[in-house]
Order: C-alpha cells, then sequence, then structure tokens
C-alpha cells in the first residue's frame, strides 16, 4: 500500500500539490486524471523519491519516503512522461544497468530482464540500439525499465503516448496483469482508457483531490447529485429562485432551451437526499408544470470536464462530500 499524507509542493509563490492525501491499495488500478498543470507529474516525481515535497510524506509497507527514502524506492517502479533512456545502449544492456542500478541479485538478473522483456513485447528489438527504435518502442524499454524486478508498487505516467492501436491495447492488458498482484498507478488524457483498465479513479484540480472513486461509483453518484428540469414558465428567475429555496438543493442553472414558454435548469443536490418530491410541489404550487425531471447521466469526460473546468457551473460539491476521504477545502 502506497499513502500519500497531507502533501504540499510549492515552485515559489505558485503552489502546484495543495494539501493532497489518498492511499492506493495492493491489486488495484488507479487512474490519475487532471487537465495540464493540476498536479498530476508532481506528485508522482514526489512519490517516487525524485523531488522533495514542501511538506507532507509518502508511506510505503509503513516506511516513510523522507526518513528512508532508499529502502522506500525498492518498492517502486517508475516510468515518466519521457523516459530516461540511454540511446546508445541496446536495449539489453540498458535494462542490464537499470537492473544494476536496482540492485537485483546476478543470480537473478538475466531472467528479470527476460520477463520484463516478454511482458512488453520487446524480444524482437531485444539486440538492437535505443536510438534506432520508434517511440513507441522506446516508450516500451522505458515501460520493461518500470516492471523490472516487478516492485509492488508501478507507478506510470502516459504510458502509452506514441503507441499504435495494437500496442496500446498490449500495454493495457499488461496493465491489467499487473494490477492482479501489484498496485498500479497511471495517468492518461485518454478517458476512455482509463474507464476501461482502471478499478479507481483519481481526480486532481489546482493540486486538490477532487474525486476518489470507482468509474461507476462517481457516474452513480453525478447522477444522483445532478436533476435536470423543464418546467413550463416565462421567467427562468422566478423558477430558479423558487428552487434554490428547497433543502437539499446546492445550485440550480439555466440550461438551453429554445422552446417558447420553457424553462430548463440544471440542479444539484445534496449527497443523499432526494428533493424531487419538493420540486413537484413546489412547481405545482407555483402553477409551473413539469415537463420532465429525470437524473443527469453523465459519462467519464463529462464528469471530469465538470469537476475540472473553471468558471463553469461545477456539479462537484457534492462528490467532494462522497468520496473524498479526507477533508478537502473547497478551491
Amino acid at each position: 500500500m502506497i499513502e500519500v499524507r497531507n502533501l504540499v509542493k510549492r515552485y515559489g509563490d505558485r503552489l502546484a500539490v495543495d494539501n493532497l492525501s489518498f492511499t492506493a491499495e495492493k491489486g488495484r488500478i488507479y487512474g490519475f486524471l487532471g487537465p495540464n498543470g493540476a498536479g498530476k507529474t508532481t506528485t508522482m516525481n514526489i512519490m517516487t523519491g525524485y523531488l522533495g515535497p514542501t511538506s507532507g510524506d509518502v508511506i510505503v509497507d509503513g516506511r516513510s519516503m523522507l526518513e528512508e527514502p532508499e529502502e522506500v524506492k525498492r518498492y517502486i517502479g517508475y516510468l515518466p512522461e519521457n523516459p530516461p533512456l540511454y540511446i546508445d545502449m541496446t536495449v539489453s544492456e540498458y535494462l542490464t544497468f537499470a537492473a544494476e542500478l536496482k540492485k537485483i541479485p546476478k543470480s537473478r538478473q538475466k531472467s528479470e530482464i527476460q520477463k520484463a522483456v516478454e511482458y512488453t513485447f520487446l524480444q524482437d528489438v531485444n539486440g538492437r540500439l535505443i536510438r534506432n527504435l520508434s517511440k513507441g518502442y522506446r516508450q516500451r524499454v522505458g515501460l520493461a525499465q518500470a516492471i523490472l524486478g516487478f516492485p509492488e508498487i508501478i507507478i506510470l505516467d502516459e504510458p502509452t503516448v506514441g503507441l499504435d492501436p495494437k500496442q496500446i491495447m498490449e500495454i493495457r492488458d499488461l496493465i491489467r496483469n499487473l494490477g492482479r498482484e501489484h498496485t498500479v498507478i497511471f495517468s492518461s488524457h485518454i478517458l476512455s482508457e482509463v474507464q476501461e483498465v482502471c478499478d479507481h479513479v483519481l481526480i486532481i484540480h489546482h493540486g486538490k483531490l477532487l474525486a476518489n472513486g470507482t468509474p461507476e461509483e462517481l457516474e452513480r453518484q453525478m447522477k444522483n447529485t445532478t436533476l435536470e428540469l423543464t418546467v413550463r414558465s416565462s421567467s427562468p428567475e422566478q423558477v430558479k429562485n423558487m428552487l434554490v429555496a428547497i433543502p437539499g438543493i446546492v445550485s440550480v442553472a439555466e440550461d438551453k432551451n429554445d422552446q417558447p414558454g420553457q424553462v430548463s435548469l440544471k440542479i444539484e443536490t445534496e449527497p443523499d437526499t432526494d428533493p424531487r418530491d419538493d420540486i413537484f410541489y413546489a412547481c405545482a404550487e407555483n402553477r409551473n408544470p413539469i415537463l420532465t425531471l429525470r437524473g443527469l447521466d453523465m459519462s467519464l469526460e463529462q464528469i471530469f470536464l465538470s469537476l475540472t473546468t473553471d468558471n463553469v457551473q461545477p456539479a462537484s460539491s457534492s462528490v467532494l462530500k462522497q468520496f473524498g476521504k479526507q477533508e478537502v477545502e473547497e478551491s
């Protein structure tokens, strides 16, 4: 298990990671999502010991990264976004070099390297210079380095960048296989990939954790806390004022509706509340017949955009309360 505790990282006046806390359990695959500049790579660099935090700590199997960095690093394999390859080496030479750095015993090096090569489908290029490989193959060499020795925690920053569709499918299968016995954390901008491969999703923005749960939990919770309502009315403001007075409703935002005499709204509610009865009676009392009232189905992509798009009506506060396994401050 890896635990991130109250992680803070500042670059001068810029706060890159803001009191971030979460845990990742063994045998699960975690998708680490966030827009560019959200703090994903900085967090991963701190988790792997490549970068020191301003404050906070990373705990692996009860050991502190700050107090026992060399011991903790033995548990972690890391693929940075730009793999640190020595292009004048062959694949075999590079992996042997990496095995030495990881202090894998010489008696096991050959078998461990062969296993990593087979897992990443590098058999056909094992004797070639890395400088002569395509970007996709270089990415796979970096991935082989990350899983070499098969550490308990494997952290991958954009592992499928530069791969063709067939290679992406192979790497997805590899990640699934690794997730059976290891803790796998990987970042990706391909949300469909995260939804297909991951057991859990972590979404961060401005260095803060916004959501933590399975893709299904996030979709279900967003549906349960976001309602779409269309009523007959000529006054959107009157309907909005009526709705915000109902207990359990957090916010009301007008939605597009080109039909004359109709008002459409999106309603965000508190978790574990169901204000639909109160909405019905309030609309009836104010003579605003309800035309539609339903939960809002949202894909992972829509959830991501809702949580991370600034200055847009976000449906995030209830998800924070439902899924934050820490106390999360409002951005």
